[in-house]
């Protein structure tokens, strides 16, 4: 059986944050793709998740999509201990972003690799 993920319409810095990630999805009006981040906390026992759009894909360009963990599962105890804020994440996501890593076709050692 499917589970359903609850969602909500605020969040806060100070909120314990079980996971911030960006993805490139189609936009609900079918303006084009865009960027979205979402954050999944803890509500009333539950991961509930916020989502925010960033913009256009096209102000994202040569910048990947990113998962940040800010919380484990022990796999024993099936316990969830969270160990980061929204906040927290938020700026992880931010100084990820804007750090060059490494050139993607100098690693692959090719020149055709097409970057969105």
């Amino acid at each position: 059986m499917a589970r359903i993920l609850c969602g909500t319409d605020w969040i806060s810095e100070d909120e314990k944050c079980f996971e911030l990630y960006e993805q490139d999805l189609q936009s609900p009006d079918y303006s084009g793709f865009h960027r979205y981040r979402a954050y999944r906390v803890m509500r009333n026992g539950k991961i509930t998740e916020f989502r925010e759009d960033l913009g256009s894909v096209e102000g994202f360009r040569g910048s990947d999509q990113i998962v940040l963990l800010g919380g484990v599962i022990d796999q024993e105890t099936k316990k969830l201990e969270i160990l980061h804020t929204v906040g927290e994440l938020r700026e992880i996501a931010d100084q990820y972003r804007n750090h060059i890593h490494f050139d993607k076709k100098e690693l692959a050692q090719v020149d055709n690799i097409r970057l969105r």
